[in-house]
């Protein structure tokens, strides 16, 4: 089983209802696939680089998950079916990127001034 996370952008017509309820279909779709799904972060609507579809915003979602490579053609597979669904990307983590996903899961990189602190007491202990 390798580590992967997926982004995929919404339509910015859904409500937060129908884009929460998005999410959890890939996730169900994850997890019936036997896939162990470690994080989802919902980045809300942001604005996008260019349009697509005649849209210059979306609502972006991000989920980290570790599975076979078989469950990333099922997933995809979905993400093509569903009309909500504007683009997404699935990447395959490497040992860097899941060390800097497990600090980031923690809150290391929220706040910046909090790291910082944090750092100085476990130098001083």
């Amino acid at each position: 089983m390798r580590n992967y996370e997926t982004v995929f952008i919404l339509n910015p017509v859904l409500s937060e209802d129908q884009a929460k309820d998005t999410v959890d279909k890939f996730v169900k779709v994850l997890k019936k696939a036997n896939a162990d799904v470690l994080n989802i972060e919902n980045w809300g609507l942001k604005k996008m680089a260019y349009p697509i579809n005649k849209k210059s915003t979306g609502f972006y979602n991000l989920i980290e998950f570790t599975a076979d490579a078989p469950v990333i053609d099922t997933l995809e597979t979905e993400y093509r079916r569903d009309e909500s669904i504007m683009r997404f990307l699935t990447t395959v983590l490497d040992k860097h990127a899941i060390v800097y996903n497990e600090r980031r899961r923690k809150g290391e990189f929220k706040n910046k001034k909090q790291a910082v602190k944090k750092a100085e007491e476990e130098r001083v202990k």
